[in-house]
């Protein structure tokens, strides 16, 4: 680690914790030749393992943009699948595996696509589901409306509808 100071190669860890999402960790240093501080913080990588048993990193924005494909003419901004990037992230880091299964990372999208626009959700769900029959989008239709008649009845009772996954 370079001193962002001086740009001494030799630095010394004083304290070292790990992130709240328990997928980084945060290290303060001290260069041991201008004896600056600075504060560091190493994201735990995090790969996908295609079908086919590639491994290649995770990118947040080739999540955001299959998300992006099915709201394709609905009210949803760029700040919202940005949000929705960031929810995907956080839910694949808090799995706490470094690697995982291309599968996963579809399951990770339609929780908070449903919650962003069931539509989109709809036209997502058909692709990543395979859907092959209007049949199939009935039952889906079906356990959407379950999950809206759910969340209604936890914020009449007063509760916060808890957050669901696909």
């Amino acid at each position: 680690m370079h001193c962002p100071f001086c740009h001494h190669a030799d630095t010394k860890v004083l304290d070292s914790r790990v992130g709240d999402d328990g997928g980084s960790v945060r290290r303060r240093r001290q260069c041991l030749a201008c004896k600056e501080r600075f504060t560091t913080v190493e994201l735990m990588p995090l790969a996908v393992v295609k079908r086919s048993g590639a491994t290649e990193p995770f990118h947040r924005e080739k999540a955001v943009a299959g998300a992006r494909k099915a709201c394709k003419g609905r009210p949803v901004t760029e700040d919202d699948l940005a949000c929705l990037g960031q929810a995907v992230e956080d839910a694949l880091r808090g799995l706490g595996q470094a690697e995982v299964p291309a599968h996963e990372v579809g399951l990770a999208i339609l929780a908070p696509l449903r919650e962003l626009d069931e539509v989109a959700y709809l036209r997502f769900a058909s692709v990543y589901k395979a859907f092959e029959s209007a049949e199939d989008f009935e039952a889906e239709i079906a356990q959407l409306r379950t999950h809206r008649a759910e969340q209604l009845t936890e914020l009449v009772e007063g509760r916060d509808p808890q957050p669901t996954t696909g």
